[in-house]
């Protein structure tokens, strides 16, 4: 099967980050919003991180490399705050751009300032991260779980508000069943959203830890994982170990992970050199539905 190539994204909603954003009332902060929501330089010591970031971990890396962006050519989209009644600003979308510019030593920054609801600025944060910055499986597992908790969504309305299916949003949360040691393992990328689904098929937390390990050794697929965890489970079916395959390409190995979180489905790619194939399972024909219905882009 031939899909499109993965920067090409289906958008988490129908409609941009700005329609999710009431514009806030001149009235209620004159200084910061006086010309009808244009950016405007607001300091950077006045604005407090979103207490509803899902992103845990920053790759230290590209935020040197937006720093020294940010360094040469300045901020290039302003960040979005709205206003506190202690008269500081809090952050809702444009994190990495806030520490760049911190880390680059700027004193202000572009902003556009707007009025949101608690439930709107965590759903905006959500949304951004999904849109530009893949969180880690955990980081997803964890936001939605919140959304359930403290804003008490179905796992419906939480697919319809992020624009994934049930089953994906059903999936991440499985997660969280996980031991809090293979959790950081998927956090750390030792783990893929693949290799932790499968883990799940374990009903203790010590056959899940003593099976994780033992994939992390010997960095076995998905689809070896499956073989390893079935003959786990059946072990007059297990004849011997499965032996590790040859080192992955690790852009292709990225490739293959973005496909699976974006999809909700599980990917194999095949490469030989640049030529090879990719391919997609489904269990169920709603999942080859909504497959055909994210290709089409539908």
């Amino acid at each position: 099967m031939t899909v499109a190539p993965p920067e090409i994204k289906r958008r988490a909603l129908g409609k941009g980050l700005d329609s999710l954003l009431p514009r806030v009332q001149a009235a209620a902060a004159p200084a910061a919003d006086s010309e009808g929501g244009k950016p405007r330089e607001l300091p950077l010591d006045q604005i407090d991180r979103n207490p509803f970031q899902t992103r845990t971990h920053v790759n230290e890396d590209q935020l040197a490399e937006l720093a020294a962006s940010i360094t040469a050519n300045g901020v290039v989209q302003p960040i979005l705050v709205r206003p506190q009644p202690n008269g500081r600003f809090q952050l809702i979308a444009g994190e990495r751009r806030w520490l760049a510019s911190k880390q680059a030593g700027k004193a202000t920054i572009p902003a556009i300032l707007r009025q949101v609801s608690d439930e709107q600025a965590m759903e905006i944060t959500i949304v951004e991260n999904l849109q530009r910055a893949d969180l880690n499986p955990m980081e997803q597992a964890r936001a939605f779980e919140r959304l359930s908790r403290e804003f008490h969504m179905t796992q419906e309305q939480m697919a319809v508000r992020t624009g994934k299916d049930r089953a994906t949003v059903a999936n991440f949360l499985r997660l969280l069943r996980l031991p809090s040691t293979v959790q950081t393992r998927v956090e750390s990328g030792e783990l893929s959203f693949g290799h932790a689904r499968t883990l799940l098929a374990f009903e203790h937390a010590e056959e899940i830890e003593k099976a994780a390990q033992r994939i992390v050794a010997l960095s076995l697929s998905v689809r070896q994982t499956e073989n390893y965890v079935q003959g786990l489970l059946h072990p007059e079916r297990n004849k011997k170990d499965p032996k590790p395959e040859p080192p992955i390409d690790p852009n292709v190995r990225e490739v293959q992970d973005r496909l699976q979180r974006a999809l909700g489905l599980k990917v194999h790619i095949e490469d030989h050199r640049g030529r090879g194939k990719v391919i997609i399972e489904y269990a169920k024909l709603e999942d080859f539905d909504t497959l055909l219905e994210q290709l089409a882009g539908e």
